[in-house]
This record gives structure tokens, C-alpha cells and sequence, in this order.
């Protein structure tokens, strides 16, 4: 079958005619970048594999959506059909309206210098070289098989880009004009910073929100700028083969136990992981909370759960006032009560359009009004 026809209809979907990664998007085949991929199915995590139905895969390879390729420490490649991992997604192919925005928000100019943090499929890495010639591109992922597949997946449309296998959060291997992460940092590593050029443009996401940070660098070595009013979620960096497993002891004291205080909420229960403006605030607020939401036709559920010891849980029918219990350190509902409060007062959440400073040591400080983070 020919897949350029998909291609271009893609192109078109997710760039404006007169977007100059348009050609891009066209050219490149992206189901060759994703020949296996996991699917949520009522088995859990189910391999999908595009040689078994090429309509499939290229129905699937050319849809503006997500394609996770790695669970746990699993990679589709490397799995059997009767294979169901557990956990989160490790890596992904990432939807390309997506990666076409992070770029346009880099402002990349044709004859900049990118790096590409977090190569995963090497989808990203290849419109990005396709665009602006091998030379100019390097792409770098913990993940050495991740790396080397990419590797061989660009070689086989003609393109050869720098591609290697670092922790991007560590030295980096060169200076770049313009650094595009899609994945997800706290705080900014310093080594971005010392690597982007003086007037050069970063553009990242904030680890554990759908925040997109753009800044620019200044000659005292300061990167200045703001967070985006678009969104984006990316998965965080990871040091290791997956991601540290959640405090199980925690998290079932978190779904069951009493708790230290009892109260009546004043918000309806809410998912608030599909909140994205509630859960990155509160990320922001007290970061690396852990959260599950489950819902009947009777009830609803919303837990959190803190490497401190903190745990909440709040239960309500439908839409009424919730029960809340609250245990540890920190009193996590009470928290998001207060951002729930701040959000009924101001209309709004301040993250949105927030200035930003990153510091040459990597400190990100966020200000928008009277309100400010220090991450």
C-alpha cells in the first residue's frame, strides 16, 4: 500500500498551509517509526503489531494521536502476542500536532542548530531533520535501545541525524541554538541552560503538568520567558529502565483507612487528573502526589497519595458534598479546596501566562500578579 497518500492528509489535518512544517509531516513516513505499539484493551495492555494489517497501521500510523511504545521496561518490539505488562508508559509516539507545536513555539529558523530532548520513536527527530538538514539536528534519549531503533528507523528514509543515548538531564553534547523537550522536567537541568546559545530559545514542559515553558536566553546566562497558555503532556524523565513503583502500603491506606481527620468537603468530587489546570497547579503546590479516581453509578472517588505519608480521600453520590479523609503531614484535599477557592475568587488559575525565569543553576521561578512558585 502507498502511505504518502496518508501522509499528506495528516499534513493537512495538523499544520496550516503555509506552515513550513508542512512538507515535513507529509514526507515523512510515520508508521515506520511505530511498527509495534500497546493498546488499552479489557486485558490491560494489549500488542498491536502493523505487519499483521497494514490498513490498520496506517490508519492508526497517520491518526493525530499518541502511540505508546514502551510499558514499564517493556518495549512493544521486544514483546510476545500474549504479552500484558503493568504500569505506566515509558515511552511513546507522540501525537504530531503536538510536536509541530512544540517546534512553532520554539521559532525555529531554518538555519538553527536543535536539539531534540526525548527521541522516543525518532518521529519528532526526523520531521525536525527533514526541515532543517541532518547537520543541524541532534536527539538524545536515556534509553540506548530506544536510540539505537531510532537510529536505524532514520537511516532508512535517508536521514542522519546526531542521535545518543545520554541522560539529557546530565552534560550534553553540544551547544544548540533552539532545545525542544517533549518530556517533562523539574526544575530545568542546568546543563540546558549552559548548552543553549546566548539568545537561544528552550522550550519544555514542567514534570507533572501540562505546562509548556518558552524562554529565551540572556547574556547574564538567565533564560526569560513564560508559560504558554496551550497545553501538552509529557511524560517525566526517567533515570532508569521505568519509573520508581508507587508506595503500595501508602496508596491502599489512601483507598481504605479512616484517616486522622474526617470533614465535609465544599466541592463536588472531581477526576482531577483530567482537571489540567487543577492538577498542575496543585503539582506546582505539592508536588509528586499520586492520584486515582474511580466512579459507579453511585458513588464517586477521588484518592491522593504522598511520598511524605499524606494521604486524602474524598467520597460523594453524584455531586454532592464529599466526605473527606485526610491523614500525614500535609492535608492534600485541603489543598486543592484552597486552589478551587483561589479559582471561584480570580476566574482564573495564574499559571497560564505566568512569567518565567530559569537561572543559570536551573531554578524556575514562575510570577504572574501578586502570585509566585519557586520550583
Amino acid at each position: 500500500m502507498n502511505w504518502q497518500p496518508h501522509g499528506a492528509l495528516l499534513a493537512a489535518r495538523v499544520t496550516h498551509h503555509t506552515s513550513r512544517w508542512r512538507g515535513s509531516v507529509a514526507a515523512v513516513p510515520r508508521h515506520q517509526f511505530v511498527p509495534r505499539w500497546w493498546e488499552r484493551t479489557e486485558d490491560g495492555w494489549t500488542l498491536r503489531r502493523g505487519s499483521n494489517d497494514v490498513r490498520i497501521w496506517f490508519s492508526v500510523g497517520y491518526k493525530d494521536s499518541s502511540l505508546i511504545t514502551r510499558v514499564g521496561p517493556l518495549h512493544a518490539d521486544h514483546a510476545q502476542p500474549g504479552d500484558h505488562p503493568q504500569g505506566l508508559p515509558t515511552s511513546s509516539a507522540t501525537l504530531p500536532s503536538l510536536l509541530v507545536r512544540m517546534f512553532q513555539h520554539a521559532r525555529i529558523d531554518d538555519r538553527d542548530e536543535l536539539l531534540d530532548v526525548g527521541t522516543g520513536s525518532g518521529y519528532g527527530t526526523a520531521l525536525a531533520a527533514h526541515r532543517l538538514g541532518d547537520k543541524r539536528v541532534t536527539s538524545v534519549d536515556v534509553d540506548p535501545y530506544l536510540v539505537g531503533a531510532a537510529r536505524q528507523r532514520l537511516e532508512r528514509i535517508r536521514l542522519h541525524p546526531k542521535v545518543e543515548a545520554i541522560d539529557a538531564t546530565g552534560d550534553l553534547p553540544g551547544t544548540y541554538d533552539r532545545i525542544v523537550a517533549t518530556v517533562g522536567v523539574r526544575p530545568v537541568p542546568a546543563s540546558w541552560l549552559a548548552a543553549l546559545k546566548p539568545s537561544g530559545r528552550l522550550v519544555t514542559t514542567i514534570g507533572g503538568t501540562s505546562l509548556i515553558v518558552t524562554a529565551d536566553k540572556r547574556g547574564d546566562g538567565c533564560a526569560v520567558g513564560r508559560v504558554e497558555w496551550d497545553r501538552a503532556g509529557f511524560m517525566r524523565t526517567r533515570q532508569g529502565d521505568d519509573f520508581p513503583p508507587p508506595p503500595d502500603k501508602l496508596v491502599e491506606r489512601a483507598r481504605s483507612d479512616e484517616g486522622e481527620t474526617i470533614t465535609t468537603g465544599p466541592y463536588p468530587v472531581i477526576d482531577v487528573e483530567q482537571a489540567w489546570d487543577l492538577a498542575s497547579m496543585l503539582e506546582i503546590t505539592v508536588p509528586g502526589i499520586l492520584y486515582g479516581y474511580e466512579e459507579t453509578a453511585e458513588r464517586r472517588t477521588t484518592w491522593f497519595a504522598h511520598a511524605d505519608g499524606s494521604w486524602a480521600r474524598a467520597t460523594a453520590h453524584g455531586n454532592e458534598q464529599p466526605a473527606v479523609h485526610q491523614s500525614g503531614p500535609q492535608r492534600l484535599w485541603d489543598v486543592l479546596d484552597e486552589i478551587r477557592a483561589y479559582w471561584l475568587q480570580h476566574g482564573e488559575l495564574p499559571l497560564r501566562g505566568a512569567n518565567v525565569l530559569i537561572t543559570p543553576d536551573g531554578e524556575t521561578r514562575l510570577a504572574r500578579g501578586k502570585w509566585s512558585a519557586q520550583l
